[in-house]
């Protein structure tokens, strides 16, 4: 009978009695495993072969667990420091132990949220006692350990639990095949097998010399496994941050561009936002330390502003009769809304005078000091844009959400009245979270206050506008109920990796 190479050398190292891993046999014929892999399916469709497959779990300790192995866990150097001092015989002060441990920064944390779960005494009014009892060289997460760094994997589940939560040893599994001669395969062994000259790839050099005409190529298991390639791609939010971008020039909008980092002039005081405002204070923005002002602010729009915020606009207005300070005004901060952005336009100081009717967008970061969970993070997208046009009413206003928010097969949207600073009419918009049913928050919308536009030099037109959020619209179509899951630090990149983009 004659084989392939890879074939020939798969028969004569497998064993009727014994499995053998592929691994086993690449290491002993040389050839790579992918290689043995293709030629032991082939040969098993033969019925020459039966491969078996198991799954198999690989414990290996993450950069913690392998700097607790060699420095002690944080809880058992405690445990000895306080011993050290006496502890076992009477409390003494947390804070002498810790010193005395050299535990620093969150190893503290996790000494304390642990010694007592160990046994190893108690933590009282900032007081620490020490079992004498307790036994911290029998631990058996120090065990399990040691035991994991020499390649052993016989930990109990329940410890290897811990760790894992603890983030001290990382879990993978993996595919293991084994290879079996059958009764066929013996038989085709004892009657002889020849390898064959074979060819796995055509060369441009066979392809000039015409050589490819004598010789035979291996065939190909299309069906055989191949190793998985986790490339790179682009990210679920850009991808959908570049479909809604489509989607409004599409629409007939044109995109905004400017910093990240803007003066409160830009981001708060144009839009008829008090500088006592509860959202102006640094418990939620980001203030910058170095530079702390912006450069220059056009002299007559800050007047213009600062008389709105004092007066108001027309002969009915009336300001905020509240402090109001051009130091503060020029601060520079991280913009906590891309409607400074709008600002900036509508104002002329980005790309001139602007004539109505016009349409902008953009679709940008933005920074908040928010709680974070699961529909907020520390920094997130905002879907920014404005109307100006005459005559424009909340029915225009609604109407083009529905449009817009109708391209991504989202027809459910419920409005409720809100209040801003610098939109009258205003409301936020809504959507059912197609996992949950919970109405999900998607963003804020209204009318452009008069005491904004016209310092802005907007007066004979109106100007309806949005913020909405880019997340948010993420989890309706996709229906994730943690944003956390799909970008910053805790994001699930199996997750990303596996999740089908939805037109």
């Amino acid at each position: 009978m004659k084989l392939p190479d890879a074939q020939v050398a798969v028969l004569e190292t497998a064993s009727a009695d014994d499995a053998q891993t592929i691994d086993d046999i690449a290491d002993a014929t040389g050839h790579k495993p992918e290689t043995i892999t293709g030629a032991a399916f082939d040969l098993e469709e033969q019925g020459l072969v039966a491969v078996e497959s198991a799954t198999e779990e690989a414990v290996e300790l993450t950069d913690e667990g392998r700097q607790y192995l060699d420095e002690g866990l944080p809880e058992v150097r405690l445990y000895e420091a306080a011993l050290d001092l006496g502890a076992d015989e009477s409390p003494v002060q947390m804070g002498q132990a810790i010193g005395a441990s050299g535990l620093e920064g969150q190893e503290v944390d996790i000494a304390l949220s642990n010694y007592a779960r160990k046994g190893y005494g108690s933590i009282d009014s900032g007081e620490i006692t020490a079992d004498a009892d307790a036994d911290s060289e029998t631990d058996p997460e120090v065990a399990a350990l040691t035991v994991l760094s020499a390649g052993d994997a016989d930990v109990d589940d329940d410890t290897l639990d811990r760790l894992d939560s603890r983030g001290l040893v990382e879990r993978s599994e993996r595919t293991v095949r084994s290879v079996r001669l059958t009764d066929d395969g013996v038989t085709a062994l004892m009657e002889g097998v020849e390898a064959t000259e074979s060819v796995g790839q055509l060369t441009p050099e066979m392809l000039t010399s015409g050589e490819w005409r004598d010789v035979e190529f291996s065939e190909y298991n299309v069906e055989a496994d191949a190793a998985e390639v986790g490339g790179g791609k682009e990210h679920i939010l850009r991808q959908t941050a570049n479909r809604v971008k489509d989607v409004l020039v599409g629409m007939g909008f044109e995109e905004m561009e400017g910093p990240h980092v803007d003066a409160d002039f830009w981001i708060n005081d144009c839009l008829f936002m008090p500088q006592d405002h509860p959202a102006r204070t640094h418990w939620d923005r980001f203030a910058m330390d170095q530079p702390r002002e912006i450069d220059e602010l056009p002299e007559d729009l800050v007047d213009r502003v600062e008389d709105a915020h004092r007066n108001g606009v027309g002969p009915d207005g009336d300001g905020y009769h509240s402090p109001w300070d051009e130091d503060f005004a020029r601060a520079l901060a991280l913009r906590g809304h891309t409607t400074s952005l709008s600002t900036r336009y509508l104002s002329g100081e980005q790309v001139g005078e602007l004539e109505p009717p016009q349409r902008f967008f953009s679709v940008e970061k933005v920074y908040r000091n928010d709680t974070l969970d699961p529909t907020h993070l520390l920094e997130f997208f905002q879907i920014e844009g404005w109307v100006m046009a005459e005559d424009l009413s909340v029915r225009d206003l609604m109407g083009t959400f529905e449009e817009f928010y109708a391209q991504f097969g989202i027809t459910d949207l419920e409005y409720k009245p809100h209040y801003n600073p610098y939109t009258e009419p205003s409301f936020e918009l809504f959507g059912t979270h197609p996992e949950t049913g919970e109405l999900i928050e998607v963003g804020n919308s209204g009318i452009f206050r008069e005491e904004m536009l016209a310092p802005l030099g907007v007066e004979d037109a109106d100007v309806m506008a949005w913020g909405l959020s880019l997340e948010r619209l993420l989890m309706l179509i996709y229906g994730f109920e943690d944003i956390r899951d799909v970008h910053g630090t805790l994001c699930d990149l199996e997750l990303l990796r596996d999740t089908e983009v939805m037109y």
